[in-house]
């Protein structure tokens, strides 16, 4: 599936349709250019999941969770930025765990610098800049 996103609306209606096709799925890979837009999606995603913020981009922390009061599906938000880790660091941020339990959702970002420790089952995004407004959302389940 493919998606063009013009503005943060936009990309809000994208971050319902994901969270509706999460069949037994809990794991969200955002890949994309730096300011491509994969925190403004996982905002989006935080948002509609009635999280409460501030969200920020976990960049320097590395993985924020976000806690759901009132959510049937998922009871917690696991947002990762492996854009300045590898595989090696996962275990000190209980990843195995965190990925195991199906009440929490999982976002990464940067996926590809961990690639050997993801599973099969996922969700997919590659987010393309088209231009200073346009983002181009390829999907793969």
């Amino acid at each position: 599936m493919e998606f063009e996103s013009y503005n943060l609306d936009d990309t809000r209606r994208l971050a319902r349709q994901i969270l509706a096709s999460l069949d037994g799925v809990n794991l969200i890979l955002l890949d994309g250019e730096l300011g491509a837009g994969k925190t403004v999606l996982t905002q989006g995603i935080l948002s509609e999941l009635g999280a409460e913020g501030p969200f920020t981009s976990p960049t320097f922390v590395v993985m924020k969770d976000y806690k759901l009061s009132d959510n049937e599906k998922f009871e917690k938000v696991c947002h990762f930025d492996c854009y300045r880790i590898g595989v090696e660091d996962l275990k000190d941020l209980a990843w195995e765990e965190t990925l195991e339990n199906k009440k929490n959702l999982v976002i990464v970002e940067w996926p590809g610098r961990i690639k050997e420790a993801l599973p099969e089952k996922a969700i997919r995004i590659e987010i393309k800049v088209i231009d200073e407004n346009k983002r181009r959302f390829i999907i793969k389940n």
